[in-house]
């Protein structure tokens, strides 16, 4: 064989292969190419095709509204943030929904509101059934005032709600204020009232208990005297006034 010979690397200029004709050149660019992805995998394969993603609205998880839920939630608002506050916007907020999901579950604000007045109205009146039962005369009317108070104080925003004019159908139909009004004449015929002495009656003792209330959240009372002192003097002259209202022939 002959003897085998090392090449040697032969220094100087590297010749330069001319680029193909119809080629530009230049230095190498970079290209992006934009395919389009289709999901048609062959009949033998098992793949499942990726599903488009949502809109992130649509990921939110269902609030599970119910008529039931969202008027306790707005009876919860009116109470934290004040009655006027309360809008189906600020509601829907709260669910983290769109205010349209609401109108599923009440008709508009005015029929949230009512639904408010009924709910408050059906609680308060718990309250004072609980409060005047077992009990008569002075010792009935200290308890019901109290309890109305009681409640009025601590749930502002519901209280608030109890004060709208409802129609009198809406009334007719609602036990909670069916019972309102058997508790209430019920307490007022243990002083010997007929009607309209009894109307005149309600009015009476609504409005001194609603104004001292309004009153005293409002932080309006400015005199040093005691306010549980005004208040148990208040329910004197009431229950005074009661046991000798003056006798009218009906009107």
């Amino acid at each position: 064989m002959p003897p085998t010979r090392r090449l040697r690397a032969v220094r100087g200029p590297v010749a330069r292969v001319p680029a193909p004709l119809g080629r530009a050149r230049g230095p190498a660019r970079a290209t992006t190419t934009h395919r389009r992805v289709t999901c048609n995998p062959p009949a033998s394969a098992t793949f499942t095709c990726p599903k488009p993603a949502r809109p992130r609205e649509a990921r939110i998880p269902r609030a599970g509204l119910t008529a039931d839920r969202l008027v306790a939630a707005a009876a919860d608002l009116a109470d934290e943030a004040g009655y006027e506050n309360v809008t189906l916007s600020a509601l829907a907020r709260r669910f983290n929904v769109k205010d349209a999901s609401l109108y599923t579950h009440v008709r508009g604000l005015s029929d949230l509101r009512t639904r408010m007045a009924l709910l408050a109205g059906g609680e308060m009146i718990d309250r004072i059934a609980a409060a005047v039962e077992g009990r008569t005369g002075k010792a009935a009317l200290a308890a019901f005032a109290g309890a109305y108070r009681g409640y009025a104080l601590a749930h502002p925003g519901r209280y608030a709600a109890t004060q709208i004019r409802l129609d009198e159908a809406t009334v007719t139909d609602s036990p909670a204020l069916r019972r309102t009004a058997e508790v209430t004449y019920g307490l007022l015929r243990a002083y010997g009232l007929e009607e309209p002495d009894l109307t005149d009656a309600v009015r009476l003792l609504r409005s001194s208990f609603h104004g001292y209330c309004a009153l005293e959240s409002a932080g309006a009372f400015g005199a040093p005297r005691d306010l549980e002192a005004s208040w148990d003097r208040m329910i004197d002259a009431l229950h005074l006034t009661l046991q000798n209202w003056p006798r009218r022939a009906a009107d």
